[in-house]
């Protein structure tokens, strides 16, 4: 496995986990400690620094790896991007006219989707 990847997968990894630990961290904090405490706002927050290191890792691996993998991760993205947008966008029309609203939530896994489906999909473009 190359450098860059090896550097890639530890960053990665070790955000997630940091992300896990203090998501269910702050929901017990939250839910036994602070359920009428304004600093429940706060607390809830609290896992979203680990994802600023995943975005860092995310960069600093394109940033790092070849020209090639560069171009197919990009055009995933750009890809996922515009699904995800598509998506949303028609859901949104369909919520206007009596569909039930969905949460925030549901954004990211459609983009992830996307994102491993176009990758998926360009790398064997690529073979």
């Amino acid at each position: 496995m190359k450098k860059v990847n090896q550097t890639y997968m530890r960053e990665l990894f070790g955000s997630i986990a940091a992300y896990a630990v203090l998501l269910i961290g702050s929901i017990w904090l939250v839910n036994n400690y602070l359920e009428a405490s304004p600093l429940r706002f706060v607390v809830v927050l609290i896992p979203m620094i680990p994802v600023l290191f995943t975005i860092r890792a995310m960069v600093n691996y394109l940033t790092h790896t070849d020209e090639m993998e560069r171009e197919i991760q990009l055009k995933s993205l750009a890809i996922s991007l515009a699904g995800t947008a598509f998506i949303t966008f028609t859901y949104g029309f369909l919520e206007g006219v009596g569909l039930p609203k969905i949460s925030m939530f549901f954004v990211w896994p459609i983009i992830a989707i996307i994102w491993i489906a176009a990758r998926f999909w360009l790398n064997r473009q690529y073979q």
